[in-house]
């Protein structure tokens, strides 16, 4: 069956003043204690992917506000850190308090890659906006990924470089961590599908206090475009050394730069030339849905929403969408997520039977006066396109 999304008017409707608080408890008065379902957030919301983290967390904590008649929901809000053994430790405590229905799980992939097995042995949905593509490599059926992973993102990255930008001479410049690996080896992979090698490869620990020499090293090999595939804080930090330097090369950036976080880090003269793949940009607009899920999103949280927030959303959405139509079991939200198309705010998810649900991405870019960016290419299936 093919699920559509809510109304705007439900959007707003979902907003109440408690929100942003750590843990979120709806329970309608028509519902049996045996009839509450717990939902746990289990993000990181210290360390370096903080800024990704609390969007997660916000874009999951603002979609089970949508709570379905007769159906109590709990949930809280738990920080894993950035160590795979808080992971785990977090969803070991979570499966234990009640009724668990699904989780929304650590975009973290090194996280993620530790919680699957627990989460197998426990038959329990992780959902997840993770983009590191060997989490759904695993066999393992109970993982579902709301955000494109790294064969769709980094198609469509290197895709826009050679394509629309016509560069042939790419220095990539990566994190060190499960998530720039993973990114490196599809970026790698595509360049090679469009007949190109980048001129400097290298990568970065998230710790680094300086990028200059890196960038230099870059600059040596003269590319013709900068490719970055590093979390939010690296991302703003090598943006402003390079503008530092003035450095007039194209960048195209990995996803953490479309985050109004990442941009807020930045003047937007030092944003001018420089482009993002993200999954959406909902700052940006398209549709009365987008604008509408993008005011709720500053009612309640104070700040803009990015495309992890909006991913989350949807996931979590899709999972209550389950449960309005009778789900009451983690096997009954699986097997929903499983079989079912869903039409999310950013896109038409669908599993591809490895719990790959998102197939699409979109490429962003500054014009140096604002931090909002600019819609200019949607990709659908860039990975199959790109072969």
């Amino acid at each position: 069956m093919r699920r559509t999304r809510p109304l705007p008017s439900i959007l707003r409707a979902a907003i109440v003043s408690a929100i942003a608080a750590s843990s979120v408890a709806v329970s309608p008065g028509a519902a049996r204690a045996d009839d509450t379902l717990s939902f746990p957030v289990l993000v990181p919301l210290t360390g370096f992917l903080s800024l990704e983290g609390t969007s997660q967390r916000n874009g999951a904590v603002l979609a089970l506000k949508q709570t379905p008649a007769g159906v109590a929901i709990a949930s809280e809000v738990v920080d894993t850190g950035t160590s795979p053994e808080a992971a785990v430790t977090a969803l070991e405590r979570a499966a234990g308090d009640g009724k668990v229905g699904a989780v929304a799980a650590s975009m973290l992939g090194t996280q993620l890659l530790a919680m699957l097995p627990l989460a197998a042995e426990m038959k329990l949905p992780l959902v997840t906006v993770s983009g590191t593509a060997s989490i759904t490599e695993q066999g393992n059926p109970w993982v579902f990924r709301f955000f494109p992973g790294d064969a769709v993102t980094k198609a469509a990255h290197a895709r826009y470089v050679v394509e629309e930008l016509g560069k042939r001479r790419p220095a990539v410049i990566y994190q060190t961590t499960a998530y720039g690996q993973s990114g490196k080896q599809h970026l790698d992979a595509a360049f090679k599908a469009l007949g190109v090698t980048p001129v400097f490869e290298e990568g970065v620990d998230p710790a680094a206090k300086d990028l200059l020499p890196v960038l230099s090293k870059a600059l040596a090999a003269k590319p013709d475009v900068l490719v970055l595939h590093l979390h939010s804080g690296p991302t703003a930090l090598l943006l402003k050394q390079a503008a530092t330097s003035g450095v007039d090369l194209p960048i195209v950036a990995g996803s953490a730069m479309h985050q109004p976080s990442t941009a807020a880090l930045l003047e937007p003269a030092e944003l001018k030339g420089v482009c993002a793949e993200t999954a959406a940009s909902p700052i940006s607009g398209g549709s009365p849905e987008i604008e509408a899920f993008t005011d709720s999103y500053r009612t309640a949280f104070g700040k803009d929403p990015d495309a992890f927030a909006l991913g989350q959303y949807d996931g979590m959405t899709m999972v209550l969408e389950a449960v309005k139509a009778g789900a009451r079991s983690p096997e009954a939200i699986r097997k929903a997520l499983s079989a079912e198309s869903f039409q999310g705010l950013a896109m038409t998810y669908k599993s591809d039977g490895k719990g790959n649900m998102a197939h699409s991405a979109v490429i962003v870019c500054y014009d140096g006066t604002s931090r909002v960016p600019k819609l200019v290419k949607r990709y659908d299936d860039p990975a199959i396109a790109a072969k």
